[in-house]
C-alpha cells in the first residue's frame, strides 16, 4: 500500500450514500492493476458482480443528443471540513446530512454526501483525456444518486484544493472535524455549467449502477504542483473507460 500524506489526497467512491463516518471496508480487497485490477473485479467478490454489469462509468463520450435539458443550480454553503483516511483508497471529504449544500437538475434535488479525486481524469471527452477529475456524489431524499465529473486542466492553483491538500490526515481513522477549518466547494465548479448526462455507475468496486452523471463540458484549473503532489503519490488511479452499451449520451445547450 502506498503511503499518504498531508500533500495529496485520493479518493474513490466505493459508497456513494452517506458516509457512516467509520472506516470505509471493502469485503475483498481490489487494485488498478495486476490480478486484482478492474479486467477483474467482477470476478473478485459476488458483491462487485455490476462490474461487468451493462451501465458502467466511466465513459468516453463521443456522439451525444442536444435536448431541452434543465439549466444544473449548485448551492454551496461555508462549513467545516471532515475528512477520512480509510486506509485503502485514502482520504474523502465527507458531508453529514443536512450540510446545505445542494444539487439541482429540473425537480431533482440532491445533497452532497462527498467528493474525491482522480488523475489523471477518468472520463473522455471526445476522446481527450484531462489531467485530474472531481467526482462530487450526490443523494436525493428518494435515494436516487448522481455524479457531478469536473475535467482539470493545469493552470492556476485552486484555493479550494490548496486548503484539503494542507489538512489530509496521514493515519487511518474514522471521518473528523479539522477544528477551526472551514471549506466551501464552490472553487471546484466552473463558472458555465453546460454539461452531458448520462446514467452509469461508481467508478470503484462495488460499481453500483443507477448513478446519474452530470459531465460538466467545461473544466477548472489547478496548478502543476497542486496536481503534482497528487500523482507523487497516485500516478494512476483510474478505470478505464466502458462500453456504452447503446446508452444515449444528452447534452444541454
Amino acid at each position: 500500500m502506498r503511503r499518504i500524506s498531508m500533500a495529496a489526497v485520493v479518493v474513490i467512491a466505493a459508497a456513494i450514500l452517506w458516509p457512516a463516518g467509520e472506516q470505509a471496508q471493502w469485503r475483498t480487497a481490489w487494485s488498478y492493476e495486476g490480478a486484482k485490477g478492474p479486467a477483474h473485479w467482477a470476478e473478485l467478490d459476488p458483491e462487485y458482480a455490476a462490474c461487468n454489469g451493462k451501465q458502467q462509468s466511466p465513459i468516453d463520450i463521443q456522439e451525444t443528443k442536444k435536448g431541452n435539458l434543465p439549466g444544473l443550480q449548485f448551492e454551496f454553503k461555508t462549513g467545516p471540513l471532515h475528512v477520512i483516511n480509510n486506509g485503502y483508497t485514502a482520504v474523502r471529504v465527507d458531508y453529514p446530512k443536512g450540510n446545505g449544500n445542494f444539487l439541482v437538475a429540473g425537480d431533482e434535488r440532491y445533497e452532497l454526501t462527498q467528493f474525491h479525486f482522480h488523475h489523471p481524469g477518468e472520463e473522455l471527452l471526445h476522446g481527450k483525456g484531462y489531467d485530474m477529475v472531481v467526482h462530487l456524489m450526490y443523494a436525493a431524499s428518494d435515494g436516487k444518486v448522481a455524479g457531478v465529473a469536473v475535467m482539470v486542466n493545469e493552470g492556476r492553483a485552486n484555493p479550494v484544493v490548496e486548503q484539503i491538500w494542507k489538512y489530509m490526515p496521514q493515519t487511518v481513522g474514522k471521518s473528523h472535524e479539522i477544528p477551526g477549518v472551514e471549506l466551501n466547494p464552490a472553487g471546484l465548479i466552473p463558472k458555465d455549467a453546460g454539461y452531458y448526462t448520462y446514467t452509469g455507475s461508481v467508478t470503484a468496486p462495488p460499481c453500483t449502477e443507477g448513478v446519474k452523471w452530470f459531465v460538466l463540458k467545461t473544466p477548472v484549473e489547478f496548478s502543476s504542483a497542486e496536481i503534482g503532489a497528487f500523482a507523487k503519490l497516485y500516478p494512476h488511479d483510474v478505470r478505464p473507460v466502458q462500453p456504452l452499451n447503446g446508452r444515449v449520451v444528452e447534452e444541454s445547450q
